[in-house]
Protein backbone atom coordinates (compact mmCIF):
# COMPACT_ATOMS: atom_id res chain seq x y z
CA UNK A 1 0.00 0.00 0.00
CA UNK A 2 1.54 3.52 -1.34
CA UNK A 3 2.61 5.90 2.22
CA UNK A 4 -1.07 7.41 3.47
CA UNK A 5 -1.61 10.89 4.89
CA UNK A 6 -3.73 11.87 7.68
CA UNK A 7 -5.46 14.38 9.50
CA UNK A 8 -5.39 14.22 13.19
CA UNK A 9 -8.29 16.17 14.75
CA UNK A 10 -6.81 17.56 18.44
CA UNK A 11 -8.61 20.94 18.76
CA UNK A 12 -11.31 20.12 21.65
CA UNK A 13 -11.00 21.83 25.22
CA UNK A 14 -11.41 18.42 26.80
CA UNK A 15 -13.74 20.20 29.43
CA UNK A 16 -15.03 16.37 30.29
CA UNK A 17 -11.78 15.85 32.02
CA UNK A 18 -11.25 19.53 34.18
CA UNK A 19 -9.17 19.84 36.09
CA UNK A 20 -6.76 17.35 34.36
CA UNK A 21 -7.26 19.36 30.76
CA UNK A 22 -7.13 23.05 32.31
CA UNK A 23 -3.37 23.34 31.67
CA UNK A 24 -2.58 20.25 29.45
CA UNK A 25 -4.72 19.28 26.12
CA UNK A 26 -6.57 16.18 26.30
CA UNK A 27 -4.31 14.50 23.71
CA UNK A 28 -1.56 14.99 25.65
CA UNK A 29 -2.71 14.26 28.76
CA UNK A 30 -0.08 10.91 30.04
CA UNK A 31 -1.35 7.99 29.53
CA UNK A 32 0.06 4.64 30.00
CA UNK A 33 3.54 6.72 30.51
CA UNK A 34 3.34 8.52 27.24
CA UNK A 35 1.42 11.41 25.88
CA UNK A 36 -2.15 9.51 24.65
CA UNK A 37 -1.53 10.74 20.98
CA UNK A 38 1.65 8.68 20.81
CA UNK A 39 -0.03 5.27 21.00
CA UNK A 40 -2.22 6.85 17.55
CA UNK A 41 0.79 8.18 15.96
CA UNK A 42 2.60 4.56 16.52
CA UNK A 43 -0.76 2.88 15.34
CA UNK A 44 -1.28 5.13 12.38
CA UNK A 45 2.68 4.44 11.68
CA UNK A 46 1.86 0.62 11.87
CA UNK A 47 -0.59 0.74 9.18
CA UNK A 48 1.73 2.26 6.22
CA UNK A 49 1.05 6.21 7.41
CA UNK A 50 3.91 8.58 7.21
CA UNK A 51 2.33 12.06 7.26
CA UNK A 52 0.00 13.65 9.24
CA UNK A 53 -1.19 16.77 9.69
CA UNK A 54 -2.45 18.06 13.24
CA UNK A 55 -5.65 20.17 13.29
CA UNK A 56 -5.00 22.12 16.48
CA UNK A 57 -7.07 24.97 18.15
CA UNK A 58 -6.76 25.08 22.31
CA UNK A 59 -3.64 25.04 23.66
CA UNK A 60 -2.34 24.91 20.32
CA UNK A 61 1.72 25.53 20.96
CA UNK A 62 1.90 22.49 23.31
CA UNK A 63 1.66 19.85 20.18
CA UNK A 64 5.00 20.19 18.60
CA UNK A 65 7.17 20.96 21.27
CA UNK A 66 5.37 16.96 22.18
CA UNK A 67 6.16 15.58 18.96
CA UNK A 68 8.36 17.73 17.02
CA UNK A 69 8.88 17.20 13.06
CA UNK A 70 8.35 13.31 13.76
CA UNK A 71 11.53 11.86 12.67
CA UNK A 72 12.01 10.27 16.24
CA UNK A 73 8.83 8.15 15.45
CA UNK A 74 9.68 7.60 11.87
CA UNK A 75 6.63 10.26 10.27
CA UNK A 76 6.79 13.66 9.36
CA UNK A 77 4.63 16.03 10.82
CA UNK A 78 2.51 19.24 9.85
CA UNK A 79 0.37 21.51 12.31
CA UNK A 80 -2.39 23.57 11.26
CA UNK A 81 -4.03 25.76 13.76
CA UNK A 82 -8.18 26.97 13.80
CA UNK A 83 -8.09 30.76 15.05
CA UNK A 84 -11.89 30.17 15.88
CA UNK A 85 -13.32 26.81 16.29
CA UNK A 86 -14.54 25.47 12.80
CA UNK A 87 -16.71 22.30 13.59
CA UNK A 88 -15.23 18.79 12.73
CA UNK A 89 -15.71 19.41 8.65
CA UNK A 90 -14.18 22.97 9.01
CA UNK A 91 -11.29 22.05 10.89
CA UNK A 92 -10.40 18.64 8.19
CA UNK A 93 -10.78 21.36 5.26
CA UNK A 94 -8.76 23.69 7.11
CA UNK A 95 -5.81 21.08 8.05
CA UNK A 96 -6.33 19.72 4.18
CA UNK A 97 -3.96 22.64 3.21
CA UNK A 98 -1.28 20.78 4.28
CA UNK A 99 -1.55 17.72 2.51
CA UNK A 100 0.12 16.55 -0.44
CA UNK A 101 -2.53 13.90 -1.26
CA UNK A 102 -4.23 14.24 -4.83
CA UNK A 103 -7.60 14.41 -5.41
CA UNK A 104 -8.53 10.89 -5.68
CA UNK A 105 -5.80 9.48 -3.26
CA UNK A 106 -7.39 8.40 0.34
CA UNK A 107 -6.63 10.69 3.15
CA UNK A 108 -7.17 9.12 6.94
CA UNK A 109 -8.95 11.46 9.31
CA UNK A 110 -8.37 10.24 13.23
CA UNK A 111 -10.13 11.86 16.57
CA UNK A 112 -7.58 12.75 19.37
CA UNK A 113 -9.61 10.88 21.78
CA UNK A 114 -10.15 7.53 20.66
CA UNK A 115 -8.21 4.11 21.54
CA UNK A 116 -9.14 1.83 18.76
CA UNK A 117 -7.92 -1.80 17.78
CA UNK A 118 -9.24 -1.73 14.55
CA UNK A 119 -7.62 -2.35 11.42
CA UNK A 120 -6.71 0.95 10.02
CA UNK A 121 -5.16 -1.21 6.57
CA UNK A 122 -8.46 -3.24 5.89
CA UNK A 123 -10.80 0.13 6.28
CA UNK A 124 -8.09 1.91 3.50
CA UNK A 125 -8.38 -1.29 1.02
CA UNK A 126 -12.20 -1.71 1.50
CA UNK A 127 -12.57 2.51 0.49
CA UNK A 128 -10.18 1.95 -2.04
CA UNK A 129 -11.85 -1.31 -3.62
CA UNK A 130 -15.30 -0.09 -3.98
CA UNK A 131 -14.41 3.83 -4.48
CA UNK A 132 -15.95 5.32 -2.28
CA UNK A 133 -16.41 9.15 -1.04
CA UNK A 134 -16.31 8.29 2.64
CA UNK A 135 -15.74 4.99 4.97
CA UNK A 136 -15.99 5.35 8.49
CA UNK A 137 -15.25 2.77 10.91
CA UNK A 138 -18.30 1.89 12.81
CA UNK A 139 -18.05 -0.11 16.20
CA UNK A 140 -20.94 -1.87 18.09
CA UNK A 141 -21.34 -1.08 21.16
CA UNK A 142 -24.14 -2.66 23.79
CA UNK A 143 -26.13 0.55 24.86
CA UNK A 144 -26.03 3.07 21.58
CA UNK A 145 -28.47 5.44 23.20
CA UNK A 146 -25.71 7.13 24.60
CA UNK A 147 -24.57 7.73 20.74
CA UNK A 148 -25.35 8.92 17.47
CA UNK A 149 -26.24 5.24 15.41
CA UNK A 150 -25.15 4.60 11.70
CA UNK A 151 -27.38 2.01 10.19
CA UNK A 152 -26.08 0.19 6.79
CA UNK A 153 -27.49 -1.73 3.94
CA UNK A 154 -26.54 -5.64 2.64
CA UNK A 155 -23.88 -4.07 1.11
CA UNK A 156 -22.29 -1.94 3.96
CA UNK A 157 -23.66 0.76 2.42
CA UNK A 158 -24.51 3.90 5.19
CA UNK A 159 -28.13 4.90 4.69
CA UNK A 160 -28.58 7.39 7.55
CA UNK A 161 -26.85 9.18 10.57
CA UNK A 162 -29.31 9.05 13.51
CA UNK A 163 -29.05 10.95 16.26
CA UNK A 164 -28.96 9.97 19.68
CA UNK A 165 -32.31 8.15 20.36
CA UNK A 166 -33.80 5.88 23.13
CA UNK A 167 -34.78 2.88 20.64
CA UNK A 168 -31.64 3.08 18.09
CA UNK A 169 -32.51 1.15 14.93
CA UNK A 170 -29.02 -0.77 15.24
CA UNK A 171 -26.26 -1.16 17.71
CA UNK A 172 -23.26 0.16 15.14
CA UNK A 173 -21.95 3.77 15.90
CA UNK A 174 -19.67 5.65 14.66
CA UNK A 175 -16.77 5.50 16.12
CA UNK A 176 -14.44 8.72 14.84
CA UNK A 177 -11.84 7.29 12.22
CA UNK A 178 -12.43 7.93 9.02
CA UNK A 179 -11.34 7.61 5.25
CA UNK A 180 -12.20 10.58 2.71
CA UNK A 181 -11.47 10.65 -0.53
CA UNK A 182 -9.46 13.64 -0.90
CA UNK A 183 -11.67 15.46 -3.59
CA UNK A 184 -14.17 15.47 -1.09
CA UNK A 185 -12.09 17.18 1.28
CA UNK A 186 -11.72 20.16 -0.91
CA UNK A 187 -15.57 20.33 -1.21
CA UNK A 188 -16.55 21.64 2.34
CA UNK A 189 -16.58 24.94 2.38
CA UNK A 190 -13.39 26.93 3.63
CA UNK A 191 -13.24 29.05 6.95
CA UNK A 192 -16.65 28.25 7.93
CA UNK A 193 -17.99 25.97 10.47
CA UNK A 194 -19.01 22.51 9.12
CA UNK A 195 -20.18 19.53 11.46
CA UNK A 196 -18.76 16.45 9.02
CA UNK A 197 -21.30 14.11 11.40
CA UNK A 198 -24.56 16.62 10.80
CA UNK A 199 -24.05 18.06 7.45
CA UNK A 200 -21.25 16.45 5.18
CA UNK A 201 -22.08 12.92 5.59
CA UNK A 202 -26.05 13.65 5.60
CA UNK A 203 -25.26 15.74 2.48
CA UNK A 204 -23.12 12.94 0.58
CA UNK A 205 -25.64 10.38 1.40
CA UNK A 206 -28.59 12.50 0.26
CA UNK A 207 -27.20 13.41 -3.07
CA UNK A 208 -26.11 9.61 -4.01
CA UNK A 209 -22.33 9.45 -3.16
CA UNK A 210 -21.36 5.97 -1.58
CA UNK A 211 -20.58 6.38 1.79
CA UNK A 212 -19.50 3.26 3.57
CA UNK A 213 -19.21 1.58 6.91
CA UNK A 214 -16.52 -0.28 8.13
CA UNK A 215 -17.88 -1.95 11.24
CA UNK A 216 -16.07 -4.59 13.51
CA UNK A 217 -15.83 -5.34 17.48
CA UNK A 218 -12.40 -4.94 18.40
CA UNK A 219 -11.48 -2.57 20.93
CA UNK A 220 -12.49 0.42 20.95
CA UNK A 221 -13.08 3.36 23.47
CA UNK A 222 -13.76 7.41 23.58
CA UNK A 223 -11.29 8.80 26.38
CA UNK A 224 -13.57 11.98 26.90
CA UNK A 225 -14.09 11.22 31.03
CA UNK A 226 -12.10 10.72 33.49
CA UNK A 227 -13.17 6.92 34.32
CA UNK A 228 -12.72 6.14 30.18
CA UNK A 229 -9.02 8.10 30.32
CA UNK A 230 -8.15 5.60 33.73
CA UNK A 231 -9.54 2.68 31.80
CA UNK A 232 -7.76 3.51 29.12
CA UNK A 233 -4.23 3.90 30.77
CA UNK A 234 -5.03 0.60 32.53
CA UNK A 235 -6.20 -1.77 29.32
CA UNK A 236 -2.61 -0.70 27.62
CA UNK A 237 -0.46 -1.48 30.35
CA UNK A 238 -2.67 -4.36 31.17
CA UNK A 239 -2.27 -5.20 27.39
CA UNK A 240 -5.85 -5.76 26.59
CA UNK A 241 -4.99 -3.34 23.85
CA UNK A 242 -1.45 -3.55 22.34
CA UNK A 243 0.46 0.17 21.98
CA UNK A 244 3.95 -0.06 20.05
CA UNK A 245 4.08 3.34 22.46
CA UNK A 246 4.23 1.44 25.34
CA UNK A 247 7.12 2.31 26.80
CA UNK A 248 7.74 -0.46 29.09
CA UNK A 249 6.46 -4.53 29.28
CA UNK A 250 2.47 -4.93 29.75
CA UNK A 251 1.27 -6.19 33.60
CA UNK A 252 0.41 -4.98 36.55
CA UNK A 253 2.04 -1.75 36.65
CA UNK A 254 4.57 0.44 34.54
CA UNK A 255 7.40 2.48 36.82
CA UNK A 256 8.40 5.20 34.79
CA UNK A 257 12.09 6.42 35.63
CA UNK A 258 13.10 7.08 38.97
CA UNK A 259 9.69 6.23 40.59
CA UNK A 260 10.08 4.28 44.06
CA UNK A 261 7.46 1.85 45.49
CA UNK A 262 7.94 0.29 48.74
CA UNK A 263 8.42 -3.53 48.77
CA UNK A 264 5.42 -3.21 51.84
CA UNK A 265 3.30 -1.60 49.37
CA UNK A 266 0.79 -3.06 46.98
CA UNK A 267 0.68 -1.59 43.26
CA UNK A 268 -1.79 -3.72 40.86
CA UNK A 269 -4.41 -3.76 38.47
CA UNK A 270 -2.33 -1.99 35.22
CA UNK A 271 -1.29 1.16 37.31
CA UNK A 272 1.14 3.57 35.85
CA UNK A 273 3.60 4.90 38.76
CA UNK A 274 4.87 7.90 37.34
CA UNK A 275 8.98 9.09 36.67
CA UNK A 276 10.35 10.27 40.16
CA UNK A 277 6.56 9.01 42.12
CA UNK A 278 6.56 7.70 45.58
CA UNK A 279 4.13 4.94 47.00
CA UNK A 280 5.13 4.50 50.43
CA UNK A 281 5.01 1.23 53.13
CA UNK A 282 1.17 0.10 53.26
CA UNK A 283 0.07 1.92 50.78
CA UNK A 284 -2.69 0.56 47.61
CA UNK A 285 -2.69 1.45 44.39
CA UNK A 286 -5.05 -0.31 42.08
CA UNK A 287 -5.49 0.53 38.74
CA UNK A 288 -4.37 3.97 38.70
CA UNK A 289 -2.75 6.76 36.94
CA UNK A 290 -0.26 8.33 39.24
CA UNK A 291 1.18 11.17 37.53
CA UNK A 292 4.61 12.40 37.67
CA UNK A 293 7.11 13.97 41.03
CA UNK A 294 3.21 12.67 43.66
CA UNK A 295 3.63 11.13 47.02
CA UNK A 296 1.35 8.50 47.84
CA UNK A 297 2.10 8.34 51.72
CA UNK A 298 2.04 5.27 53.81
CA UNK A 299 -1.13 3.38 54.46
CA UNK A 300 -3.38 5.38 51.79
CA UNK A 301 -5.34 3.98 49.16
CA UNK A 302 -5.85 4.99 45.55
CA UNK A 303 -7.88 2.89 43.22
CA UNK A 304 -9.44 3.91 39.65
CA UNK A 305 -8.05 7.55 40.30
CA UNK A 306 -6.36 9.82 38.64
CA UNK A 307 -3.71 12.06 41.08
CA UNK A 308 -1.93 14.83 39.30
CA UNK A 309 1.77 16.20 38.81
CA UNK A 310 3.16 16.93 42.12
CA UNK A 311 0.27 16.12 44.26
CA UNK A 312 0.64 14.52 47.71
CA UNK A 313 -2.28 11.54 49.17
CA UNK A 314 -1.71 12.21 53.14
CA UNK A 315 -1.21 8.67 55.54
CA UNK A 316 -4.55 6.98 55.66
CA UNK A 317 -6.49 8.78 52.95
CA UNK A 318 -8.59 6.49 50.82
CA UNK A 319 -9.06 7.98 46.83
CA UNK A 320 -11.61 5.77 44.90
CA UNK A 321 -12.89 6.85 41.35
CA UNK A 322 -12.15 10.53 41.87
CA UNK A 323 -9.42 13.28 39.98
CA UNK A 324 -7.07 14.80 42.37
CA UNK A 325 -5.04 17.80 40.32
CA UNK A 326 -1.40 18.87 39.58
CA UNK A 327 -0.31 19.73 43.37
CA UNK A 328 -2.97 19.22 45.08
CA UNK A 329 -2.57 18.21 48.82
CA UNK A 330 -5.38 15.64 50.17
CA UNK A 331 -4.54 15.67 54.14
CA UNK A 332 -4.61 12.51 56.25
CA UNK A 333 -7.78 10.19 57.21
CA UNK A 334 -9.85 11.81 53.87
CA UNK A 335 -12.32 10.18 51.62
CA UNK A 336 -12.77 10.88 48.59
CA UNK A 337 -14.79 9.15 46.04
CA UNK A 338 -17.85 8.93 43.24
CA UNK A 339 -15.94 10.88 40.96
CA UNK A 340 -15.34 13.99 42.80
CA UNK A 341 -12.17 16.14 41.37
CA UNK A 342 -9.91 18.42 43.52
CA UNK A 343 -8.68 21.43 41.63
CA UNK A 344 -5.14 21.95 41.37
CA UNK A 345 -3.02 23.29 44.40
CA UNK A 346 -5.76 22.79 46.66
CA UNK A 347 -5.06 21.62 50.10
CA UNK A 348 -7.71 19.80 51.84
CA UNK A 349 -7.08 19.53 55.84
CA UNK A 350 -7.04 16.40 57.92
CA UNK A 351 -9.98 14.35 57.89
CA UNK A 352 -12.02 17.24 55.84
CA UNK A 353 -14.25 15.22 53.62
CA UNK A 354 -15.48 11.55 54.44
CA UNK A 355 -17.94 9.49 53.48
CA UNK A 356 -18.24 6.73 56.28
CA UNK A 357 -19.70 8.06 59.67
CA UNK A 358 -16.68 6.92 61.89
CA UNK A 359 -13.99 9.20 63.36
Amino acid sequence: MPDLEAILLVGGQGTRLRPLTLGTPKPLLPTAGVPFLAHQLARARSFGVRRIVFATSYKASMFEPAFGDGAALGLSLEYMTEETPLGTGGAIRNAAEALAAGPDDPVLILNGDILSGHDIGEQVRLHRARQAAVTLHLTEVDDPTRFGCVPTDEAGRVTAFLEKTPNPVTNRINAGCYVFTRSVIDSIPRDEVVSVERETFPGLIESGRLVLGYADRTYWLDVGTPSAYVQGSRDLVLGRLASPALPGPTGEYLMLEGARISPEAKVLGGTVVGARAVVEAGASVAGSVLSDDCVVEAGASVTDSVVGRGARICAGTVVRDAVIGDAAVVGAGNELQNGVRIWPGIELPERAMRYSSDV
